[in-house]
């Protein structure tokens, strides 16, 4: 377990209203992932300005396991009023569906604090992949049947799904090998162990421009202000791949209303600010910065979408 801390003045020591008795002492965001994987950038780039707007200091804490439903799960079942989570769409809309067993129910167990930013997926290769352009790479893919494999950062998350419906969509063989995170799924793919991976485009692109990874598509109708020379996967001959993947901050859903509101409005806040847009822009993201009430819609949302996928590909986590 890595742990950051942030602390900072006391808010009201800036000209805001003192937060009263809460909260009273270290807030806890725990992160479902390695190191350097886009949630823990994230957070990490969040807790200190949330530090210095609450007055007490704010520690990520990386819990990583399960595609990210460990950290969830904690979450879910903190009762110590001063935990909360960024979290992954599968965190927070089909976990249950991926595995009936887990004891959390995203709909139930989680407070909405904030949808706060959005990315396409980058379908990559290694750098010295033979293809003239995208199209023929993927038949090239297609030929090569069972003896490719893609990565993913776990079972159930969306760039397992997503390449799942590229390979019923394609005719591609390849064989599904889960990672803890991207980071390993990146040095699997420079290592030679897979062929193939979607990645966030902040992790994707620092690796393609390095000259070590080679990027074949995004996700998505059209192309992405993320990696505008990169085609999308329609303009490639894939239609109708249109996931992309979002980090949000929720609390457990015991947590006092008027405490998850204040969260809630200085996460969105922050992520709003110039200064945010351009962290999370260098990072791979786009700002959404929804109120609690926006991310509440995109869960219930992706949780119908994904999950039709989730059926007709019979995905379990066991």
């Amino acid at each position: 377990m890595a742990a950051a801390a942030f602390c900072t003045a006391p808010a009201w020591s800036q000209g805001r209203a003192s937060p009263a008795s809460w909260p009273s002492r270290t807030l806890r965001i725990l992160v479902g992932f390695p190191g350097g994987s886009s949630p823990d950038l994230l957070a990490r780039a969040l807790a200190e300005p949330l530090s210095r707007r609450l007055g007490q200091p704010v520690i990520v804490e990386n819990r990583p396991g399960a595609s990210g439903n460990l950290a969830a799960d904690l979450v879910a079942h903190a009762t110590d009023g001063h935990t909360i989570g960024v979290m992954i769409n599968g965190n927070l809309t089909i976990a249950r569906l991926l595995n009936p067993k887990l004891s959390f129910d995203p709909a139930r167990d989680f407070a909405p604090l904030s949808l706060i930013a959005t990315a396409p997926l980058v379908l990559v290769t290694a750098a010295d992949a033979s293809a003239a352009n995208p199209r023929a790479f993927l038949e090239t893919a297609r030929q090569a049947g069972g003896r490719w494999n893609y990565g993913s950062p776990g079972v159930g998350t969306i760039a397992h799904i997503g390449m799942e419906l590229i390979k019923a969509r394609t005719g591609i063989a390849a064989v599904h090998v889960p990672y803890p995170g991207n980071p390993q799924v990146i040095g699997a793919l420079l290592g030679g162990q897979i062929q193939l991976a979607l990645l966030p485009p902040g992790l994707a692109m620092a690796q393609v421009k390095a000259g070590k990874l080679r990027a074949i598509a995004v996700s998505g109708a059209g192309r992405s202000t993320l990696a505008p020379e990169v085609p999308s996967l329609a303009e490639a001959g894939v239609p109708g791949v249109l996931l992309d993947i979002w980090n949000a901050a929720a609390a457990p859903a015991s947590m006092p209303a008027a405490h998850a509101q204040l969260l809630a409005e200085h996460i969105t806040s922050i992520a709003r600010t110039p200064e945010m847009r351009a962290t999370l822009f260098q990072q791979g993201w786009q700002v959404v910065a929804t109120a609690p009430e926006g991310l509440a819609q995109r869960m219930k949302t992706d949780t119908a979408e994904l999950g039709r996928i989730i059926a007709s590909k019979s995905i379990r986590v066991e």
